[in-house]
């Protein structure tokens, strides 16, 4: 592998990692959650600087489906990040504090909520539309044989159970009232067992991943069908 390649998935890491540490703000407190925020702005800006041929490949090719869907899932990542960080500069205790900025805080506070939970979500869709070559990178690192019939089976529907299982915990954690701003302040059970917190954002992850995963299939598949063939 290439080391740019892997320096690239070492950044996906630990974004993934940060987005994931981030979400369970109650039980780290205030300052680490804004260094950790810090860090995943550093990422992003690093993230974005070694994928730059994507913008410069934006004009050019066919857009098919799963092109267009690609894109608008990058799109909505990029949009929900800068949410991110500009309300998170704005609301500001330690790392930004020296901005001194006082305005608009019930306005950032509020973005802040929204663009946290569609960033995880968002985060996780893009993560699923390019788990096919994550799998691929995985397979040749670790030298795994090609799996068997019966692996073949057993893998989609181990990804399906975890798929509903994280389905189940986003309805339970009541996540889309906080994406749609129904209300202006999240439940944070700081008594809550963090290995169980993270395996119910696992799962949930997971569910995107699996989600992302077979549609964009599914849209390569349609593609390729109405493709006209060369004569």
């Amino acid at each position: 592998m290439k080391p740019k390649a892997a320096f690239k998935i070492v950044i996906d890491i630990l974004m993934t990692l940060g987005l994931l540490f981030l979400m369970g703000y109650q039980f780290w407190g205030d300052a680490a959650h804004e260094w950790a925020g810090a860090g995943m702005f550093l990422l992003f800006i690093v993230h974005h600087i070694l994928n730059a041929g994507w913008y410069k490949n934006l004009l050019h090719g066919k857009y098919a489906p799963s092109r267009i869907f690609q894109l608008i899932i990058d799109l909505l990542v990029f949009l929900s990040m800068i949410g991110l960080m500009v309300s998170g500069i704005m609301l500001s205790n330690h790392v930004f504090a020296f901005l001194d900025i006082h305005g608009g805080i019930s306005m950032a506070r509020l973005l802040h909520m929204a663009a946290s939970y569609w960033g995880f979500v968002l985060m996780a869709l893009h993560l699923g539309l390019y788990w096919g070559m994550f799998m691929g990178i995985a397979k040749k690192a670790l030298k795994l044989k090609k799996p068997s019939h019966v692996r073949k089976l057993l893998l989609p529907i181990l990804g399906a159970g975890i798929a509903v299982y994280g389905l189940m915990v986003f309805i339970r954690r009541d996540l889309l009232t906080y994406m749609l701003v129904r209300t202006e302040f999240v439940f944070l059970d700081f008594g809550e067992s963090i290995p169980l917190f993270y395996l119910d954002y696992l799962a949930m992850m997971g569910t995107f991943i699996f989600l992302a995963y077979y549609a964009s299939k599914l849209l390569r598949k349609v593609s390729g069908k109405r493709a006209p063939k060369k004569g």
